[in-house]
């Protein structure tokens, strides 16, 4: 099983042959992030569904009671690359509002369950990411 930077690497190998289809069958697409302290690039492989021609993914951190790194990077920096399968894209990230993470919640949670496992977890409110590709 692929995790973190060998997951990334792997991934950016193959343009997504090895890495874009990972535990359970979920798909995993690479975030790169502009640190928002070092501003060097850091990149995560990222399980995503689409919808509505955009990406979204889930700030988990596995129900930690902080929100992951990548996600204070994008907050400070929302001018992100996503890279799905070969196809390689500037994107613009923005937080879900409510209704919006009303809507991509369960979207996301059918292709990885243990997110509701990860909110019931923490009493942060785990955000929803929508990537929007920019033309």
């Amino acid at each position: 099983m692929l995790f973190g930077d060998e997951h990334v690497r792997r991934y950016e190998e193959t343009d997504g042959e090895v890495g874009h289809d990972w535990e359970n069958g979920a798909p995993i697409l690479i975030l790169t992030t502009k640190g928002r302290k070092t501003g060097k690039e850091r990149k995560f492989a990222l399980i995503y569904q689409e919808h509505e021609g955009d990406y979204v993914i889930v700030a988990s951190k596995g129900g930690a009671d902080e929100h992951p790194g990548w996600y204070h990077n994008l907050v400070a920096n929302p001018e992100v690359t996503v890279q799905v399968k070969a196809d390689k894209f500037a994107a613009k990230a923005r937080t879900a509002n409510e209704s919006e993470k009303a809507a991509l919640w369960p979207k996301m949670a059918a292709v990885w369950p243990a997110y509701d496992d990860y909110q019931k977890k923490t009493d942060r409110d785990i955000p929803v990411v929508v990537l929007e590709r920019v033309a």
